[in-house]
């Protein structure tokens, strides 16, 4: 009996032992998890209760956006979209177009549950307005899409916009509940227009008609972060056209997205300003991943580049001869290469104010930093 009871013993002190080394474990895989993080989603990823602290997400932008605290604040007004349908001219309460064209001041956009929005005309957003589909599964797709108009201080967080299609000239309901007419549209995902300090984070774009993301007319101070796209021939077009010289000012940060698969060119193609571009994934490309045109600027900096299978494995395109490119740290696999055109030791830096600067990771790590790119799946229950 004696003997058998110090088995007993034995096996209790064993057994103690392997739950005390699993629960180190789950731990230590917690910590990689979180470790794995890129520093905007360190910021509030690992709340478990970010849903009653939904406007700490503000805090969390970095390069030219700087902190999006103009979104925050006591005034805010907390909008739910409860219904999925769409009117252009007299959008009725509870839909997404009443929410960014009908309410004074600040909004902070929410989704009561899943829906798919088919817009009939283009969305335009007013100023000091986030919208936020975290914890839910929000589409935007099979008709227009959004545009940013001469607005500033806009999030746009966790959205799926694909399958934009072009549109006819019209008439929409605008900011402050204005008519509005508004021109062709061509079938982008969000267009930017004569804005500034915009936040582009974790949307998955795909399959428009035109492009995913343009930034043009003096657009500036923006930042498109941890968004995945996909399935596209025209990427993302900084720089309204070749003689719209009010872009030379345009500063914009690309930082933590996924490209890929089947993106052909336009990650981005910047005209007269500058790119930070930036701890991106590259899963291949067509024509080209980066280019320009009307001598910009674009640093590449600790990216990782995966060139496609064949012939192109050149990462740049400069027609003219006459862009700046500037490669730091990047990363490349299965033969890829970058035409750099800037001299040894010509920096080329971005010249962050401090509220817009964050750490660059090392471009070995881009897999697992963009590991979340997209619109992301939150529990309901725990950290997202």
């Amino acid at each position: 009996m004696a003997s058998w009871g110090t088995k007993n013993i034995t096996w209790c002190i064993v057994c103690a032992i392997s739950i005390v080394i699993s629960m180190s474990s789950g731990l230590v895989r917690a910590r990689r998890t979180i470790d794995d993080m890129n520093v905007i989603d360190k910021c509030w990823r690992i709340n478990p209760n970010w849903r009653g602290h939904l406007q700490q997400l503000a805090m969390c932008s970095v390069g030219y956006t700087g902190k999006m605290t103009n979104n925050t604040g006591p005034d805010v007004t907390h909008y739910r979209v409860t219904d999925h349908s769409d009117d252009p001219l007299n959008p009725k309460p509870g839909t997404l177009r009443y929410g960014v064209t009908s309410i004074k001041g600040k909004v902070w956009i929410t989704f009561e549950r899943d829906m798919n929005i088919r817009l009939a005309k283009a969305l335009l957003v007013s100023s000091f307005t986030t919208i936020d589909a975290r914890g839910v599964d929000v589409h935007i797709a099979y008709g227009s899409c959004l545009v940013l108009n001469r607005v500033t201080n806009v999030i746009i967080h966790g959205l799926h916009i694909h399958d934009c299609m072009a549109h006819g000239p019209g008439p929409v309901m605008g900011p402050d509940r204005k008519i509005v007419q508004v021109g062709k549209v061509d079938g982008d995902a969000i267009r930017m227009l004569t804005s500034s300090k915009i936040w582009i984070d974790h949307n998955t774009l795909y399959d428009c008609k035109d492009g995913l993301i343009d930034v043009t007319r003096g657009s500036s101070g923006i930042t498109i972060s941890n968004n995945w796209f996909r399935f596209q021939d025209k990427v993302m077009l900084l720089g309204h056209n070749d003689g719209y010289r009010r872009d030379k000012n345009m500063k914009v940060t690309v930082a933590f997205n996924h490209f890929g698969p089947r993106c052909q060119q336009r990650m981005p193609r910047i005209r007269f300003g500058y790119a930070h571009v930036v701890n991106n994934l590259y899963l291949g490309w067509g024509s080209y991943a980066l280019g320009g045109s009307m001598n910009p600027s674009i640093k590449s900096e600790a990216n990782l580049f995966i060139a496609p299978e064949g012939q192109n494995k050149e990462i740049t395109w400069d027609p003219n001869l006459n862009c700046n490119f500037k490669s730091k740290h990047d990363v490349f696999e299965n033969g890829a290469s970058f035409g750099e055109s800037v001299a040894k030791g010509v920096a080329m830096s971005p010249n962050y104010t401090p509220e817009q600067m964050f750490e660059v990771a090392d471009g070995r790590t881009v897999r697992a930093l963009t590991r979340s790119a997209g619109a992301l799946k939150c529990p309901v229950t725990s950290r997202c």
